[in-house]
């Protein structure tokens, strides 16, 4: 690959690896932590590879006890390194062969590699600018702890695999489904060489290897190169190698390798999670949310309380002077439920009935209603967490709603401009009813003291006073029963007009509470959808 080419791929994985991560952060606290982990050992390992030598290929012999792998790893690299690593101190150790020794060591040493070999060039295979290094692993089943965890360590850091397998256990479960199955997405850099043809018949080594090939298939490495070869023999020992050579050659083993670990990630995670969106927030589900929690709030009761006060201020201002007074004596309704206090409505609190099991219930049907219909079509780890986000939101809901009624202006003491002119009138009734029946008792004094009693004036054969007292007091009732009727309709307006403020604030709690909680959850989900896609491209 050229070095534009190189340096492409490097900014494509790159930017997949910040996706993962962000997908990573975003799914923490819904997702499993051992799902995450996995994921950020991954982005770790990918961090430490890329600040590494990138001139140097990484390729790591993987084998079963009595597979000829370090046989083939000695053919492979030459008899001069054979003769070096019979002088291990350990099977255990890994070793490494290594052609380019600038800028090995730092990558060795992350590799945890102790024993190495700085190898002669092998003509046709590599030499000091190959920039190659390869490792002989202790078997993947050892008996040995120490040993199997070295394997599993190392078959996640290097960037090439060559899996060596011979004709009596190529077939063995556990290499399949242990280390294989798992590493289906690895195919661009994995090598599978079946060791030791020898011992076959000529005739049965093309069965044997289209059996194998098969197997891995099944395992998902259909893609595979496999070799047959035998390290005692030689033969396919250069097939091998020029395998080998190849994907040095092409300098794209790291992001590959890189590459196919973010895939296999990131596959994890969407198994993890589950595929999906969610439905979202829609306008009905948000009023409807608002209805349930008004009515929960006992709003519908604050709303008749402003119209019974607002009829109870409007006959104390517009009624028969004479009775208004009794008014007086009847509490207000909106002072009983502590909603004409002046007190701030950070502290204030409303005498509103707690709420009891109905309306604790209804709060809860409505909270599970919104918050299923919202997830709806989100994956189950999602689906839940959106859930959870509304229980919590509910748990606040009574507090919230009882400060936010208390903070609503319901206008209660605005007055209307009708009040004035009806006691106006009222009054002008009054005293001329009173006037009626001053003149009258003067009359009525006079006649008694025997003294002269002047003519009462007439208007159509009735006295002018007797009018005066009639029409003052038919003047004053009229006018009491016509603020009736205007008060009723002044009182519903002002009713729905509080309705609407108390359903709009209700509406802003359950938005706060509730509803804004639920979309950032979904924003979430939809932004790990879209980071897991950046990242599995």
């Amino acid at each position: 690959m050229s070095r534009h080419g190189l340096a492409r791929e490097a900014t494509r994985l790159g930017a997949r690896l910040e996706a993962l991560n962000r997908a990573r952060e975003l799914a923490e606290g819904v997702l499993p932590d051992t799902a995450l982990d996995d994921v950020f050992q991954v982005l770790d390992r990918a961090g430490s590879r890329r600040s590494l030598s990138a001139d140097h290929t990484v390729v790591g012999f993987f084998g079963a006890t009595g597979s000829g792998k370090s046989t083939l790893f000695n053919a492979v690299n030459g008899a001069e390194i054979a003769t070096a690593a019979a002088r291990r101190p350990t099977t255990s150790e890994p070793l490494a062969s290594v052609w380019g020794a600038e800028g090995s060591e730092p990558l060795l040493d992350w590799l945890d590699v102790r024993q190495r070999h700085y190898a002669d060039p092998v003509p046709g295979f590599a030499d000091e600018s190959s920039g190659l290094i390869l490792l002989d692993l202790p078997d993947f089943d050892s008996t040995r702890t120490a040993n199997r965890e070295t394997v599993q360590r190392l078959v996640g850091m290097v960037d090439v695999l060559v899996w060596v397998l011979d004709p009596q256990k190529y077939a063995d479960a556990a290499v399949h489904q242990d280390f294989l199955t798992p590493l289906a997405s690895h195919g661009a850099v994995t090598l599978v060489v079946l060791n030791q043809i020898d011992r076959l018949p000529a005739a049965d080594v093309p069965l044997v290897l289209e059996s194998l090939k098969g197997i891995l298939a099944q395992d998902g490495l259909g893609k595979v190169q496999v070799i047959g070869a035998s390290a005692l023999s030689g033969a396919g020992v250069d097939k091998v190698r020029a395998a080998i050579r190849g994907v040095v050659a092409q300098r794209a083993a790291l992001s590959l390798r890189l590459s196919a670990d973010v895939t296999r990630a990131a596959a994890r995670l969407l198994e993890v999670s589950g595929d999906g969106e969610a439905a979202g927030v829609k306008g009905s589900a948000r009023s409807r949310l608002a209805e349930e929690l008004a009515v929960a709030a006992n709003v519908p009761l604050v709303v008749d309380a402003v119209g019974r006060s607002y009829r109870q201020e409007s006959a104390r201002r517009t009624g028969w002077p004479v009775t208004r007074w009794l008014v007086r004596f009847r509490p207000d309704p909106l002072r009983r439920l502590n909603l004409r206090s002046d007190t701030s409505p950070e502290v204030n609190r409303t005498s509103l009935p707690a709420a009891g099991a109905p309306e604790r219930a209804r709060t809860d049907a409505a909270v599970r209603e919104f918050a299923d219909t919202a997830s709806d079509g989100a994956p189950g780890p999602w689906r839940a967490s959106i859930r959870s986000v509304a229980r919590a939101g509910r748990d606040r809901l009574p507090d919230a709603l009882d400060q936010a009624i208390a903070g609503t202006d319901l206008k209660a003491g605005r007055k209307s401009w009708w009040w004035g002119l009806f006691n106006v009138v009222q009054w002008l009734a009054l005293l001329t009813a009173v006037g009626g029946l001053a003149w009258l008792g003067v009359l009525a004094v006079l006649g008694y003291l025997q003294l002269p009693v002047p003519e009462v004036p007439r208007v159509e054969g009735w006295p002018i006073p007797t009018l005066m007292i009639a029409g003052g007091v038919l003047l004053g009732i009229l006018l009491a029963v016509t603020a009736k009727f205007i008060t009723a309709g002044f009182a519903r307006a002002r009713a729905t007009a509080a309705g609407k403020r108390l359903k709009a604030a209700v509406s802003r709690v359950a938005g706060q509470h509730v509803i804004e909680p639920v979309e950032a959850e979904i924003g979430r989900l939809s932004a790990f959808n879209e980071a897991l896609k950046a990242a599995g491209k």
